[in-house]
């Protein structure tokens, strides 16, 4: 069984004491190949650099998270373009809307969301732009109308650790977009609307993902001590997933396996 983490925020500091080891025990759960989240000025470079070093296993988005969007300037921008510029990088962002935090004044939060859905138009490959790491919360609204002034321009776009409602779902899936799925599904407290959502996400467009070191899935028993998640418990959340799909793990894990490596282009 291989599995693909298609979001893990590898380059966090959480990780410097023993990132070789983390790789090593995801190999060992079954990870075969892994996106590295790119969310940040600092962090996009970083994560390219984590998979130049690892050819072929780890990939990197590149992009700014709408927590950081004050630093979106002209000379952001063109860092981007030259990150992008790099076979690893395999999509735009993460980038989007987050109106739950609001660590970034909402204006900026969508000038620098537009400015990198025209990177993405901007690099397309044969008409087709490049792929889309999304992430919305709270703003689903303005999300949706940002997209739309874009309609018939992106290329594919996943919206990574998707945690909404039933109408949030359908409004995505009508448009065709992916859905990442993480450990919230595993939150009795949050997540239990997940458990009965995700039987309706059709298999080529079902990806999984740990957002790691965040949301350590709440059923892993014994939970680590330093609650710190990692992309071995993607075989956790993939086992959960299945279960609520009403499929083998062997299935699930195959279907977003193979969903991932067409979404991004990745090598088998």
């Amino acid at each position: 069984m291989q599995l693909i983490d298609i979001g893990a925020n590898l380059t966090h500091d959480s990780f410097d004491h023993d990132r070789d080891a983390v790789l090593q025990r995801a190999r060992a759960a079954g990870v075969a190949q892994l996106v590295v989240t790119g969310a940040s000025r600092e962090h996009s470079p970083k994560a390219l650099a984590l998979a130049r070093a690892h050819p072929g296993v780890l990939f990197a988005t590149a992009g700014v998270h709408p927590h950081h969007a004050t630093e979106y300037t002209d000379e952001c921008d063109a860092e981007l373009r030259t990150l992008h510029a790099h076979p690893e990088v395999v999509a735009v962002g993460e980038c989007g809307l987050d109106y739950f935090r609001d660590f970034s004044p909402r204006p900026a939060q969508r000038r620098a969301f537009e400015r990198q859905l025209q990177i993405a138009v901007d690099l397309a490959v044969d008409g087709v732009g490049k792929p889309l790491f999304l992430h919305q919360r709270d703003a689903h609204a303005d999300f949706m109308a940002v997209m739309k002034d874009f309609d018939g321009k992106l290329g594919p776009a996943v919206v990574h650790c998707f945690t909404g409602s039933r109408a949030e779902l359908f409004d995505y899936l009508d448009q065709d977009w992916h859905v990442g799925i993480t450990g919230w599904l595993c939150d009795e407290r949050r997540g239990q609307h997940l458990r009965e959502l995700v039987r309706h996400i059709p298999a080529d467009r079902l990806m999984i993902e740990t957002d790691a070191p965040y949301l350590l899935p709440r059923t892993v028993k014994p939970a680590p001590s330093h609650r710190r998640n990692e992309p071995m418990y993607l075989a956790h959340i993939v086992a959960e997933l299945a279960r609520d799909r009403g499929e083998e793990v062997a299935v699930t894990a195959a279907h977003t396996a193979a969903t991932a490596r067409a979404f991004f282009r990745l090598p088998d």
